[in-house]
């Protein structure tokens, strides 16, 4: 579930925050002036298959994200960038953690919440005769029963005409799990008591200006994680041919091997058709030793209406095949070395379908002093609006288990920019 809402809110975020390109290794733009985006993101999602009662149960889910992002010049070479934030949400499946014997797995209340606050840090320093820019990162996320701390170092180099970046970063996690079994399982002995995760991502991306009307890149990414892979309060209940109410059914908290790689591929282009339309194309493979292959297509089509608005439609599709460890609720086998009934690692296809616009007159939309501005002539610009929708529909791709993954989710973002 925790993963699942990450991913998801991620769809929906990377149209709007084109700021946050940074922390996957890509280069800020210089800006003159210091640039502050607040945002506002609120996500909502419905579905039948908790990982958390073995596959079946509600998956009710709310989730209401702020955060700021900061990007601040400290000189023509220097940049510093901050993003900070939080999630709350509050989830329905979560109340089952404590609940072993729940005699109706489709009804729950959604009283069960955490919050996530996280802060990530970039500094940046620009070489103008090299043409390179070095990139120095640090980040920490803490939410009840997890915390991780994140350090990653990037390097680019543009050609001398710029027309031409090469983009190498790597970043390490270190998690650390505060282990919280189903209560019915706690105690019980063999269970693994690792409670860490790293996680080593390295990223290379080529980006060229083929012509004036024609930009592509091409991104490569190499992801090896180790240690506690599993979610410990995800249960498993196997074919043992005992009913589900029947406390005697066999049931275990989720077991997965303990290192993963995974290699994504990405290609994207950006053609100019006109002074009013963009075409945007994104194509991404992925493939992990779990199993698991998938396909996603993007396309966002910004239409200028006037200089001031933009209107962009967007439509994203995956697919993707079913992890080896992978069943659906009571099928797994007594004999199962790795076992798990999360359908973020079953056979899906999905969609996301939206649009937004953004609302940026030449002069902003406002102009006042900030708080901080005193007996000077600084002046804050609030220099545009952002609001993007989506609507999401993942549909499961098992023809043994009819409407097993079927999930439903929306996603509203308000984007507001301020420079001074």
């Amino acid at each position: 579930m925790r993963m699942q809402l990450r991913v998801l809110s991620l769809i929906f975020l990377m149209g709007t925050v084109s700021l946050l390109k940074a922390q996957d290794g890509e280069t800020f733009k210089k800006l003159d002036e210091s640039e502050i985006n607040f945002l506002f993101n609120y996500y909502e999602q419905d579905g039948n298959n908790a990982a958390v009662t073995g596959g079946l149960g509600t998956e009710e889910l709310s989730n209401i994200a702020p955060s700021l992002i900061v990007n601040i010049p400290l000189d023509t070479t220097k940049t510093f960038i901050g993003y900070f934030g939080f999630d709350k949400y509050s989830s329905a499946s979560t109340d089952r953690i404590d609940d072993p014997n729940f005699q109706d797995i489709n009804l729950s209340s959604a009283s069960s919440s955490d919050t996530r606050s996280y802060a990530n840090l970039t500094y940046q320093k620009k070489n103008n005769f090299k043409k390179e820019t070095y990139s120095y990162k640090a980040g920490i996320s803490v939410e009840y029963d997890y915390t991780s701390f994140s350090l990653g170092y990037g390097w680019a180099k543009s050609s001398k005409d710029e027309n031409r970046e090469l983009g190498l970063s790597g970043t390490a996690y270190i998690d650390t799990w505060q282990l919280i079994f189903p209560i019915e399982l706690r105690g019980t002995q063999g269970l693994d008591d690792n409670k860490k995760r790293q996680s080593f991502n390295f990223t290379a991306t080529l980006s060229q200006v083929i012509n004036k009307k024609l930009q592509t890149s091409i991104s490569s990414e190499l992801v090896y994680q180790t240690g506690r892979l599993a979610t410990p309060f995800h249960r498993v209940y196997f074919n043992d041919g005992l009913t589900f109410n029947d406390p005697s059914k066999t049931r275990r908290t989720e077991k997965l091997p303990d290192s993963r790689f995974k290699i994504p591929l990405g290609v994207r282009l950006n053609y100019y058709l006109n002074d009013l339309i963009v075409l945007r194309g994104y194509y991404r493979y992925y493939y992990d030793d779990f199993g698991i292959t998938a396909n996603t297509f993007e396309l966002e089509t910004p239409i200028k209406i006037v200089s001031s608005l933009t209107v962009y439609p967007f439509y994203r599709y995956h697919t993707q095949t079913a992890s080896d460890y992978f069943k659906p609720f009571g099928e797994h086998e007594l004999t199962d070395e790795y076992y798990s009934s999360d359908y973020d690692l079953s056979a899906i296809n999905s969609s996301a379908l939206g649009f937004g616009f953004k609302f940026s007159p030449l002069y902003g939309l406002a102009r006042f002093k900030g708080p901080f501005s005193g007996k000077t002539s600084r002046i804050t610009k609030f220099k545009s609006l952002e609001i993007r929708y989506a609507n999401y529909v993942r549909e499961g791709n098992n023809n043994n288990d009819p409407g097993g993954g079927d999930l439903d989710a929306y996603s509203l973002t308000f984007n507001m920019t301020f420079t001074f």
